[in-house]
């Protein structure tokens, strides 16, 4: 998955808490919403925090996902080294409680 097409999904799945993401999809989320912080910020305070509010719920619903894609709940993203350490680890290749592995999207 390239940063588009994470991109691309994070805001189309933006309240979707079911199902998987890959570890791709996942950082290329993080680093778009740093960026855009960053550049939010840059500009004035109240548009960093404005863009920090609007992508909070994508924000959320890809990292259960990505949870959800090592096979652990989507809670464990309030332990802030373990979700790190999950998100870090390649997902299941095989299908787990949450559902079948996330396609390669190659586009």
């Amino acid at each position: 998955m390239n940063f588009q097409t994470s991109i691309r999904s994070g805001f189309q799945n933006y309240a979707n808490f079911k199902g998987r993401a890959s570890r791709a999809e996942y950082w290329w989320w993080v680093l778009f919403t740093v960026i855009l912080g960053l550049v939010g910020s840059s500009i004035h305070s109240s548009l960093g925090n404005t863009a920090s509010f609007v992508t909070l719920l994508p924000t959320l619903a890809v990292a259960v996902r990505r949870m959800h894609d090592t096979d652990h709940a989507g809670w464990w993203i309030f332990a802030p080294i373990f979700n790190l350490v999950l998100g870090l680890r390649q997902g299941d290749t095989i299908a787990n409680r949450f559902g079948p592995p996330p396609p390669p999207a190659n586009i």
